[in-house]
């Protein structure tokens, strides 16, 4: 236990005495913008691939990938960069790059691309990991690469490295096989040890450790996520863990886009990541735990997220998506517009749940942020001496003169606090917040090189990197939420800590007060300060559908030595029903395309809504290519319109897969998204609603335990179809599909 050192106990109370008296303070203003998603329309059709950080301008800014930003516009935008003051309205800021300013290395001849920014603020500069698509480092094509770009501001002059962080990488082919290098993220690991991961379907997920500047893999990477199944790795810590993000199925299928985002988590940040059955993301059998997938409404194709947290601690998840009615940034094939969206995430049970949003949301927290161009704003109040300085990057910002406090007062008993800290290059004193009176107080000891938290009647502490330069801005934020506080001190709040402290409440333990930032001495500067009251965490899940009575009408328990009545069957399935159990060969056929030669049983549903199981037996082994070995439930329209949820094969890996079939613009769009890892066993259950616009919706949920279930992605069906529930066995001679029932719940 640590208690905090004197002089810093006598600012907190020189603030006291100097607060101004008497009167009622409103409550600050938590700048809660509503908003209608896609938060990129004042700006662009399209802005795939979003990484959003918060400068130390106090502006959110948000990177995309490579492409025309406007429907008809035609000339692509070589990472295109926007900025906002409340993350929901946002206005562009031109390119990061221009053809001319591109590495060096990338291949202009080929016309290399730039994908997938991830931007970052490290040691007083920005950084940009990006991939470049066609380089000059081999002769061969598609000779995929990460390199780095480092800026003073968020929107540059950005300076591309003289060589690639991670560079091509040649896969088991000839000529131009080159593994994806895909989709970096950066993360500082709490040692200060930086890392990069990378990767995508062509080779898994990869993690490296990075030099100390930055701009060089050093040391041997480590795969983290099984190949063919992710891309897009976007990781974070929350308490204790690393949640890795990864994206999973086809980006740019247009309307049928099934692209989702999963996550699994490890106390390592090299793994091993674990969904939340306990399954690995790095084998044949791949898990991840669905976060993010289409949910029934306009919006398909939401994936490849970043994760950003608002004024009031409460998380977002950032992504780009797909609106099913306008799937192409121009006419109906082409370029997928994917505009950027933005949508809560919560944490529940240790693990992220977010929905996609069409409708007019309340947004996140973002006003009370205190910036000081010109001085300190109306409703803070200083003790000791502040002085005004200004930076390139930084802008105008307070520094002290000595021992100092500046607070506002905060309602409550749930408190956030946040401020960009930094000390002069000799300066000794501490930086920190403070919650007032009788409450928690974090500080950045530059001497002792810890992270002091303390709540009166004792502290706790958390070491610093020992290469942290506390000169170069970093964030800090305080939180005291049900009676516990929390420092955390970050680069740039993008969830890689440095250090985390966290400490109960004593019994006496005030409620409100002034709360804000403080300094021990000289030389502390302090910027984008808010002290807002604390968001209200959701920690509940929405209810998903469930059984409800069944139909023994519409069911078969497969019990016999034949089918029940009822069934309907499309071109002659062979089938044998023993033993309880129906099996059936995996076929030749499929239903993709306009082949259609792959047998279906199908029985009859309600008219109302509907849930449908079945219990599947499927002897798919792992790790060798059988693509695409099949077995699994269908809901069926007709050839040319149907969903379906199976246990397959794909390539070296065994997923369940809720693909979909349906006509478009003259010809037939098929697209896939991904629900819960599969065993031998699986347990599949397809969910029937109808909207309040007639349409259908039918919802994947997947077990390995015929317990818990893993809810999936929703695929629809036009207002009036007539559906039928069923099973199937395709995609590939060899295997076999088991059954052992399949029962319709009203």
């Amino acid at each position: 236990m640590r208690r905090l050192p004197g002089s810093l106990t006598a600012v907190l109370a020189l603030g006291l005495v100097l607060a101004v008296p008497g009167g009622a303070v409103a409550a600050p203003d938590r700048g809660r913008a509503e908003y209608t998603n896609p938060v990129s329309a004042g700006f662009a059709d399209t802005f795939a691939d979003p990484a959003v950080l918060r400068g130390k301008d106090g502006w959110w800014y948000a990177y995309g990938t490579t492409d025309p930003l406007r429907e008809g516009e035609a000339t692509r935008h070589l990472i295109p960069m926007s900025r906002s003051a409340d993350l929901v309205t946002w206005e562009y800021v031109g390119d990061a790059f221009t053809e001319d300013t591109r590495p060096a290395w990338a291949d202009r001849e080929r016309g290399a691309a730039l994908w997938a920014p991830d931007v970052r603020y490290v040691d007083g500069e920005y950084r940009m990991y990006v991939v470049v698509t066609e380089t000059t480092l081999t002769a061969e094509p598609n000779d995929n690469a990460i390199g780095v770009a480092t800026a003073p501001t968020p929107t540059g002059p950005w300076t591309a490295s003289a060589a690639p962080v991670v560079g091509p990488r040649h896969g088991p082919g000839g000529d131009g096989d080159f593994l994806w290098t895909f989709d970096p993220s950066h993360v500082v690991g709490p040692d200060g040890t930086e890392h990069l991961f990378y990767g995508s379907y062509y080779g898994g997920i990869w993690v490296t450790e990075l030099s100390a500047d930055g701009a060089a893999a050093v040391g041997a990477p480590v795969q983290v996520a099984v190949d063919n199944k992710y891309e897009g790795a976007y990781v974070v810590q929350r308490d204790g863990w690393w949640y890795l993000f990864a994206s999973s199925a086809n980006c740019c299928a247009g309307p049928t886009t099934g692209y989702s985002v999963h996550v699994g988590r490890s106390r390592d940040l090299t793994g091993p990541f674990v969904d939340r059955e306990g399954v690995p993301l790095n084998q044949s059998r791949a898990g991840g735990t669905p976060v993010l997938a289409p949910n029934g409404n306009r919006w398909v194709g939401t994936g490849h997220n970043a994760v950003v947290t608002d004024l009031g601690g409460q998380d977002w998840i950032v992504y780009h998506a797909i609106d099913r009615a306008d799937p192409y940034l121009d006419g109906t094939d082409g370029i997928n517009e994917r505009p950027m969206l933005l949508d809560r995430l919560d944490w529940i049970d240790g693990w992220p749940v977010a929905r996609a949003s069409e409708g007019r949301e309340q947004g996140p927290v973002t006003g009370g942020a205190t910036g000081f161009d010109p001085g300190v704003p109306r409703g803070w109040t200083t003790s000791g001496r502040w002085a005004t300085d200004d930076e390139v990057d930084a802008g105008r910002h307070l520094v002290s003169r000595g021992a100092a406090t500046l607070t506002r007062p905060v309602p409550g008993r749930d408190v956030r606090v946040e401020a960009d800290l930094r000390t002069d290059p000799d300066g000794s004193s501490a930086a920190g917040l403070t919650t007032g009176t009788r409450g928690a107080t974090a500080t950045v000891d530059p001497v002792a090189r810890e992270l002091v938290l303390d709540w009166g009647s004792g502290g706790a502490v958390a070491p610093l990197p020992a290469d942290l330069d506390l000169t170069a801005w970093h964030s800090l934020a305080l939180t005291v939420r049900d009676r516990v506080a929390t420092a955390e001190l970050t680069h740039a709040r993008l969830g890689d800590p440095l250090a985390v402290v966290t400490l109960d409440a004593p019994r006496r333990a005030g409620a409100g007060g002034r709360a804000g930032a403080v300094a021990t001495g000289p030389g502390v500067r302090v910027d984008n300060l808010s002290a807002l009251p604390a968001s209200r965490l959701v920690t509940e899940r929405v209810r998903v559908p469930r059984p409800g009575t069944l139909d023994p009408t519409l069911s078969d328990e497969l019990d016999g030595s034949a089918l029940g009545p009822g069934w309907i069957r499309v071109r002659d399935p062979q089938v044998t029903v023993a033993d309880g159990v129906l099996r059936w060969p995996t076929e030749a056929g499929d239903l993709v395309g306009t082949g259609n030669d792959a047998g279906l049983l199908l029985r009859d549903v309600p008219e109302t809504d509907w849930v449908a199981e079945t219990r599947l037996t499927v002897d798919l082994g792992t790790d060798t290519v059988r693509n695409f070995q099949q077995g699994g439930l269908i809901a069926y329209v007709d050839d040319d319109r149907w969903a379906r949820l199976s246990h397959v094969a794909i390539w070296n890996t065994r997923q369940t897969e809720f693909g979909t079939e349906q006509p478009y613009a003259g010809r037939l769009a098929f697209g896939g998204t991904i629900v819960g890892p599969p065993a031998e066993t699986t347990w599949l259950r397809l969910a029937h609603r109808t909207d309040a616009a007639g349409e259908h919706e039918v919802q994947a949920f997947t077990s390995t335990d015929g317990r818990t279930w893993v809810a999936g992605g929703v695929w629809t069906f036009p207002a009036g179809s007539d559906l039928r529930v069923g099973l199937l066995s395709h995609g590939g001679v060899g295997a076999a599909a088991q059954f052992d029932y399949l029962r319709v719940y009203r």
